[in-house]
């Protein structure tokens, strides 16, 4: 088990390197002109000169390259614009916002908070949601149940996420004011005004995924169930819960494990739709507003951020398959 944790984590960390060159180039290579794009609306050809030569946009792309990896783990100083004086970028650093003043890292940390509690929290609901309906219409099949469960849940993998999010804004908070308009807080501030402005994102995002693990989950309940050592299982006496939990969805898992291990690491990334209906103020909404301004520097910064989360989640989803299926650790 040792040497294939250390296999693969050598592989991730090959594929981040690859990333940041992939990421790197990608900007590099756009036609237009850096330095104008990182100094907002109305920059002078004197402004965007300077910001050629503070971003080192001035050198040769592999020189370029070599001073961005190297800034991920030793830092950056960047000539102060009009002075003498120079901004430090403290390690890891990924770049400085010449508009909002600061080091990206340090406007990443400032919304991942949001993102996190707002990923997490839909998470736990579709996935608990999701299985659960799943499991109870693969075991219903072709009932009542199975068909109205299948409905619904067709119904919701179809309406699209801004739709269903300002439908459910204009109804419970504009129209019948159950709940007050979104305004987030730390839940360690005011934990009710923290579910209050949560709840509904959680609600929307779990109705768009749950409905999708409702299907994958029957789709691979059914394949299990009607294999051998099922009915070994259940001829040999074994209590439903046990045949249904740990012979037959455990041996369904892989796949559901997969998609979920990816789904929260897009999450993670942004949910860019559900942040902007809700004015959340995560990494969606920092996305948005960088590309908006326009905000270079900070855009490579969440996308870099949002591909390192989907790298994380392929590496942890490899683990879990090791642990459910021992023949995995063989490969």
């Amino acid at each position: 088990m040792t040497g294939y944790v250390v296999r693969r984590l050598l592989i991730m960390l090959l594929m981040l390197l690859l990333l940041s060159l992939a990421v790197f180039v990608l900007f590099s290579l756009l036609p237009a002109d850096v330095a104008r794009l990182t100094c907002g609306k109305a920059c002078s050809p004197e402004v965007i000169e300077a910001n050629r030569v503070r971003l080192g946009l001035d050198k040769p792309v592999i020189e370029q390259y070599w001073i961005f990896l190297k800034s991920i783990f030793v830092g950056r100083t960047y000539p102060e614009s009009g002075g003498p004086g120079s901004l430090t970028c403290e390690a890891p650093c990924l770049g400085y916002s010449f508009l909002q003043k600061a080091p990206v890292l340090e406007l990443i940390a400032d919304r991942l908070p949001v993102t996190i509690w707002l990923s997490l929290g839909a998470f736990i609901l579709f996935m608990v949601t999701g299985m659960t309906t799943g499991v109870l219409a693969a075991l219903r099949r072709g009932r009542w149940e199975d068909r109205s469960i299948m409905g619904v849940s067709l119904l919701g993998y179809s309406l699209p996420s801004f739709f269903l999010g300002l439908v459910v804004l204009f109804f419970i908070v504009i129209r019948w004011q159950w709940l007050p308009y979104p305004s987030y807080v730390s839940p360690f501030e005011d934990p009710v005004q923290f579910l209050q402005t949560m709840i509904l994102p959680w609600i929307v995002l779990a109705i768009l995924y749950a409905a999708f693990y409702t299907r994958l989950t029957r789709s691979q309940m059914l394949e299990t169930l009607g294999n051998d050592y099922i009915r070994t299982a259940r001829a040999k006496g074994l209590p439903e819960r046990t045949v249904v939990g740990k012979h037959a969805l455990r041996a369904g898992l892989t796949p559901i494990v997969t998609a979920a291990g990816l789904d929260l690491a897009g999450l993670l990334g942004g949910a860019i739709i559900t942040e902007s209906v809700f004015s959340l103020p995560g990494i969606g909404s920092l996305a948005v507003s960088s590309v908006i301004n326009p905000d270079l520097p900070v855009l490579v910064g969440v996308t870099l951020l949002a591909a390192f989360f989907i790298i994380v989640a392929n590496l942890i989803v490899d683990l879990l398959y090791a642990a459910i299926d021992p023949r995995v650790r063989m490969g």
